[in-house]
């Protein structure tokens, strides 16, 4: 398995409060599923601007923006959604000799 940081952006400049809040159940409701599945393993909203930040779990790329680009939010148009891949960090295994 593969870990993958998700960076979305809600698309405020083109959409208005109520497009968001007409999908934002769906959104959540999806979002829910998809934790509850092992997929999305953290969630947090942004302090920056509005849109969360999450870690995804998938077999590749692929698979991690099929599931992104699925999301309500996605598929409407509604946020930008970026795909990060994740490496491990090699600070905390042995030093090599």
């Amino acid at each position: 398995m593969m870990q993958f940081l998700v960076m979305s952006r809600r698309r405020v400049e083109q959409y208005s409060a109520e497009d968001f809040s007409a999908v934002l159940p769906k959104e959540t409701e999806a979002v829910r599923a998809l934790y509850a599945d092992g997929i999305v393993r953290q969630i947090w909203l942004r302090g920056d601007v509005a849109g969360a930040a999450f870690l995804v779990e998938a077999e590749d790329a692929v698979t991690a923006q099929a599931t992104v680009d699925a999301l309500p939010m996605a598929s409407s148009g509604l946020s930008e959604f970026t795909l990060i891949p994740l490496s491990p960090y090699r600070g905390f295994g042995p030093t090599p000799t």
